[in-house]
């Protein structure tokens, strides 16, 4: 079981408003910050589907990035400068228009790079649409 995040959720948020405007605006909300683990939900409209009735890939991407920048602060603290240096998605099957739900975790937190997985969910479903893993750049002395 994590311990408790370094970064509230209400910091998190202010963090996201402040400096991220564009990402508050998508309605992506953390549920669960604990150290090294994260879930957020990102309630689905037409504006993210594609043809098909389906959510998009950048839509998944999008809050997989989100999700593993909270997963990160939750241990480093309001860093702002960590920054994504990959990510890598895989679509596992086509996500109904639901709430998608994206809960992650952090595999290993160095001096200079965070490394963590995030599997994303559509509302009440066991099976998950897409898998991501990530690594951000750290700054100096921010670990």
């Amino acid at each position: 079981m994590a311990g408790p995040s370094v970064i509230s959720i209400e910091d998190f948020n202010a963090l996201i408003r402040e400096e991220l405007p564009f990402a508050w605006e998508q309605g992506f909300r953390v549920e669960h910050l604990a150290a090294g683990e994260a879930r957020v939900r990102m309630p689905i409209d037409q504006a993210h589907l594609r043809p098909g009735g389906t959510v998009s890939g950048p839509t998944m991407m999008g809050l997989a990035d989100y999700t593993m920048y909270a997963i990160v602060l939750s241990r480093i603290g309001r860093v702002k400068m960590a920054v994504t240096t990959n990510l890598n998605a895989n679509f596992l099957r086509l996500p109904p228009p639901k709430d998608l739900i994206a809960e992650g975790r952090l595999l290993k937190l160095g001096r200079r790079l965070a490394y963590g997985e995030v599997t994303i969910f559509s509302q009440g479903e066991d099976e998950p649409v897409c898998h991501v893993t990530s690594t951000y750049s750290l700054p100096p002395g921010k670990k």
